[in-house]
């Protein structure tokens, strides 16, 4: 709320930034065992699930700015890894 007024030029790796700080604030919830949802002294909500909602803010708010169908995307990205082999790559996670 008020971060983006728009028109204008935005920060694109600023933004990938953001939403990387949120995630890493969901490893902060995570280290320390705030998995519930919650709310501080000031009726403020937090914990894990409020810092997994602030993820999909930045990036939902980050996809609209660039015109990106999320859905589309992610319909693509589901196809295609439908196609792909069990645990492909040798990855470990």
């Amino acid at each position: 709320k008020g971060w983006y007024d728009g028109p204008g030029e935005r920060n694109i790796g600023e933004q990938l930034m953001l939403v990387v700080t949120e995630v890493a604030e969901a490893m902060e919830d995570l280290r320390t065992g705030s998995m519930s949802l919650s709310y501080d002294a000031s009726g403020k909500p937090v914990g894990f699930p409020i810092e997994i909602a602030d993820v999909m803010i930045r990036i939902f708010d980050l996809a609209g700015y660039l015109r990106i169908d999320l859905d589309d995307a992610v319909d693509t990205k589901i196809a295609f890894n439908e196609t792909r082999p069990h645990r492909h790559g040798g990855k470990l996670a």
